[in-house]
């Protein structure tokens, strides 16, 4: 098979591209500015909020692409290119459900921002890692906004606690996907990160091919299918590592920043 050139390369944030401090590596924006120069593609692919993702890229926060809320929303430079939102029926059924589970966080991701009801300290402090924008309400059933996604948090694993119960009741008509050890997301059954980077292959015109990406949990899982140079770091799940086509070092040894520099920029 005769490989096309790389056109766009989308990444996971949080235990991919990020460190295990979430920081970013200062030899990122120059790895950034050569993509750039060769035409080449950008894209942050993350659970997190569009405003928590700006926050992290600093100076060039207005000019890389985001895939946001796990696919639901994707950003350019200020302008929308795709949104994927829940219908408020779904919002309002998944919600009640969620309540039920002892030990559960909820918070309602809009397009504005993003709502919580509980003022509990040890959430909070895990909230704010991935929210900027966020409002306390009194009650989430009565908050206006467009909803692009409901996730969850439960300390003692999302994946034991949280996912039996709301893949059960949702996981036929909603995407339920376990993102972290702690966090579960319910979206649109149409979203993912995988779907968004299909409609940019679609609409900006580059393939399959064309398409890298990097990722280490089952939120990833989509997105690794949608590129062919699917890489899944070396501190990914088990499960994930089988869905992708190649290996890259861990977070912690900047194996995103590796793999660009051998296989893309040839440095």
């Amino acid at each position: 098979m005769s490989l096309q050139p790389i056109k766009f390369i989308a990444s996971d944030m949080d235990g991919t591209l990020l460190n295990e401090s979430s920081q970013l590596s200062p030899e990122f924006y120059d790895i950034y500015r050569q993509l750039t120069e060769r035409g080449i593609i950008f894209a942050a692919a993350s659970g997190r909020q569009y405003a928590s993702l700006q926050q992290t890229f600093g100076p060039i926060k207005d000019e890389i692409m985001y895939i946001a809320e796990n696919g639901t929303l994707v950003m350019h430079q200020g302008k929308e290119l795709y949104c994927c939102p829940l219908g408020n029926d779904v919002v309002e059924g998944i919600i009640t459900e969620a309540r039920q589970i002892e030990g559960a966080f909820i918070v309602l991701c809009g397009k504005q921002s993003a709502y919580i009801e509980t003022q509990d300290v040890e959430a909070l402090t895990e909230l704010k890692k991935y929210y900027h924008e966020c409002q306390y309400v009194e009650d989430l059933l009565k908050v206006d906004d467009e909803f692009i996604k409901i996730a969850i948090c439960h300390f003692d694993s999302t994946e034991k606690h949280v996912y039996p119960l709301l893949n059960a009741k949702f996981g036929d008509t909603n995407q339920v996907v376990v993102s972290a050890r702690i966090w579960l997301d319910v979206m649109n059954a149409e979203a993912s990160k995988g779907a968004a980077i299909e409609h940019l292959q679609q609409t900006l015109g580059f393939t399959h091919e064309q398409t890298m990406s990097f990722g280490d949990y089952f939120n990833d899982v989509e997105m690794l299918k949608s590129s062919y140079h699917s890489y899944a770091v070396e501190n990914a799940h088990p499960e994930v590592k089988k869905l992708a086509r190649f290996s890259a070092p861990s977070n912690i040894n900047n194996g995103v920043i590796m793999v660009i520099k051998e296989k893309v920029l040839n440095v």
